[in-house]
């Protein structure tokens, strides 16, 4: 692997105009769109003209004549296609922690006489946070079973099958097909969590017969800090769907102001309180960006840019052990390294204008978002990672140190 073979790969990349369609700092390679998207260049006018026309003059009369009272509905039906949904079967709202209470709850509420919901040891702890919860309050008794154990953990006392599709730490990716038709014939419902997929790698809701579906808004949808998430319900589950947080948009006539809950039709009893317009606005510019580019090339590109960096590291650093799946089609859009010093290494790669991250204890992760990281950049990624783990640039004080955000 060289520079020039990296070149050659970004000249002839279908996607490299869409790098221009985003800020990117000078000197800075940025691989760690997997947990946080890049800015889209479009996104400040958006907010510029939601902030002083539609709410500096356009003021309350905007949530009817700049229609904000539907964006949750009109944005979610945009990332539907992203995820193989319909377009009445996702609505944006509030974070994916909240989302999945909510429909953790719908789902004990539809297998009454069932309180496990099964998941694995390390998926990403706000989903294993959410069942502790409910589990606190007696309503759900929480399961663990290894990926590889997961089909034999499903019995009669299983409500709910709770996965993320892409692993945040690894980036192994679960065959959702599979998974998702043993907890059905099983007599449990299945939630997948898209936080590491949507935008970057395909998903086919439909197609593998999902029950329930989460995502954020904030990762390779690149629609800011907090962005806002989305929730999947299927259709067929529309008229049965009960969810806990009962707020008064999720209410089927908002505006009467009655004493008595009734919910909406379909999606649109998922939502809670007022919808967050502002960042609504913009997480519609970074759907509406990587809906433009399509999921397939996305996926393709992806797929090249990690095995591009695997064999670079490879090549530059033998020794460093690989915990993602080698096979490009069983990961998400990343790579994760293990060293006893990653935290250090991590640092000293950042000093040097390279940021990828570090998960706890020992791992080094790195995101490749295909809408704007070129091939250029991870060849020169590895390059750095070799320079600093074979001169042990990583070994100073100030890379050791432990920020209180990592």
């Amino acid at each position: 692997m060289t520079l020039e073979e990296a070149r050659r790969l970004d000249a002839a990349d279908p996607l490299r105009e869409y790098r221009e369609r985003f800020y990117l700092p000078d000197g800075v390679i940025y691989l760690d769109g997997n947990s946080l998207g890049a800015l889209p260049k479009d996104t400040p006018a958006r907010l510029e003209r939601v902030v002083r026309g539609e709410w500096g003059e356009g003021l309350i009369r905007s949530w009817n004549d700049a229609d904000w009272i539907t964006l949750p509905q009109r944005v979610g039906a945009k990332i539907a296609p992203l995820i193989g949904a319909g377009a009445d079967e996702v609505i944006v709202c509030d974070s994916v922690s909240v989302n999945l209470f909510k429909l953790i709850g719908a789902a004990l509420a539809m297998r009454p006489d069932r309180k496990v919901i099964l998941s694995e040891p390390g998926n990403f702890p706000t989903d294993l946070y959410m069942i502790a919860g409910l589990e606190a309050q007696g309503l759900a008794e929480r399961r663990l079973a290894a990926p590889d154990d997961l089909e034999a953990a499903l019995d009669g006392d299983v409500a709910l099958l709770m996965l993320t599709h892409v692993h945040y730490k690894t980036g192994r990716t679960h065959d959702m097909v599979r998974l998702t038709r043993a907890a059905q014939a099983a007599g449990a419902l299945v939630l997948w969590d898209l936080s590491h997929s949507g935008g970057a790698v395909p998903v086919d809701l439909t197609g593998c017969n999902a029950d329930f579906a989460v995502g954020c808004g904030y990762k390779y949808l690149n629609g800011g800090p907090g962005a806002p998430a989305y929730a999947y319900v299927a259709r067929r589950h529309h008229e049965a769907l009960s969810q806990p947080l009962t707020g008064w948009m999720g209410h089927a006539a908002p505006f009467a102001f009655t004493d008595d809950y009734a919910p909406a039709p379909g999606v649109t009893r998922l939502l809670a309180g007022t919808p967050g317009i502002l960042g609504i606005a913009a997480l519609e510019v970074g759907v509406d960006l990587i809906a433009e580019i399509g999921i397939d090339r996305l996926a393709a590109k992806s797929r090249k840019l990690s095995e591009f960096f695997r064999k670079c590291v490879a090549e530059q650093v033998p020794d460093l052990e690989l915990v993602s799946p080698a096979e490009p089609l069983a990961r998400g859009s990343q790579l994760s390294f293990r060293h006893a010093q990653a935290y250090a290494i991590c640092q000293a790669l950042i000093a040097r204008g390279i940021i990828g991250d570090f998960r706890d204890p020992d791992i080094l992760r790195f995101g490749f978002a295909p809408a704007y990281v070129s091939f250029e950049d991870v060849f020169l990624a590895a390059e750095g990672l070799a320079d600093i783990i074979a001169t042990r640039a990583w070994n100073r004080p100030e890379f050791q140190q432990r920020a209180a955000v990592t």
